[in-house]
């Protein structure tokens, strides 16, 4: 039996392991920040392919698949990816195709996120068929990357959307270890807490009043109330694909859906929240998309 950690050495692994978390988004934050305002759409589009990939074969090995399972399970994520790339730049009308079916997968993302996945959490549904969750992975990951993809020809939005989900996370991280008292979810994540939410809601607030000058300087009243609630919608998001997957992880046994970067775990333990938020943002500035 193994003698329990004492409370400083559960203090010092914490702050280790935050400090392994601010070392790697350093790095990488600027890395895909260059990557988004400066690559064209396509090279754009092959890179997030490939971040794709691998978050595919970390939800096929979730998923409980044999190697053989999550390889055919990233191959068919990567197929699909690659399908939609090409199609969007063959003939115009294969392009007009592909705009309609990226629209549809963005509805079915967001009834997924919106009335789906609650209600698996509210159940404690605990799934098992490997059909049904291979069904589930490619709606979590396929109607992301379009919406990366797409809100890459306007990065102010796309950044717009991922600075509001990570403002979140960051909020609710420190609220929570300051303030929470009350769990959100024990079964599913015991680290979250309400104050931790409230935290996460309080900061967006501010973010959203601000980035309403940046992106709509001229708007009305409505229109910043409009954004104001855009971005809420995005945190509760945010909220229910992050214990979406802290769930399908409980139901794997894995505490990291991989290992890839250091004190973040793999690459879906890092776009939980943006899964689910993404393809709303995407149908949000479809208008100024087009």
């Amino acid at each position: 039996m193994g003698i329990p950690a004492s409370p400083k050495a559960a203090g010092a692994a914490a702050r280790s392991g935050l400090k392994q978390r601010i070392v790697t988004a350093l790095v990488l934050v600027p890395l895909l920040l260059a990557a988004m305002f400066m690559l064209p759409n396509m090279a754009w589009a092959l890179l997030m392919s490939v971040a794709a990939a691998l978050g595919s074969m970390e939800w096929g090995r979730l998923a409980g698949y044999r190697r053989g399972g999550c390889t055919l399970f990233a191959v068919a994520v990567t197929a699909t990816c690659l399908g939609f790339i090409g199609l969007t730049y063959s003939t115009p009308s294969f392009a007009a195709i592909t705009a309609s079916v990226t629209v549809l997968l963005y509805v079915v993302a967001l009834l997924f996120w919106a009335i789906a996945a609650p209600l698996w959490l509210f159940r404690g549904w605990r799934a098992t068929q490997p059909l049904l969750l291979g069904v589930a992975g490619w709606i979590v990951l396929v109607p992301a990357w379009l919406a990366i993809v797409s809100l890459q020809n306007a990065p102010r939005f796309l950044l717009a959307a991922l600075f509001a989900v990570w403002i979140a996370d960051i909020a609710a991280y420190f609220a929570g270890r300051r303030f929470g008292r009350r769990k959100l979810a024990p079964q599913i994540s015991p680290g979250k807490t309400w104050e931790g939410v409230a935290g996460a809601f309080a900061a967006v607030v501010i973010y959203a009043l601000l980035a309403s000058f940046v992106l709509q300087p001229s708007a009305s009243f409505y229109d910043r109330t409009g954004m104001l609630f855009f971005f809420l919608a995005l945190t509760v998001l945010g909220i229910v694909g992050d214990l979406f997957e802290s769930w399908i992880k409980r139901g794997a046994g894995a505490k990291d859906s991989g290992n890839l970067l250091p004190g973040h775990g793999g690459v879906l333990d890092r776009v939980d929240s943006l899964t689910a938020a993404l393809p709303f943002a995407a149908l949000y500035f479809l208008p100024a998309l087009r």
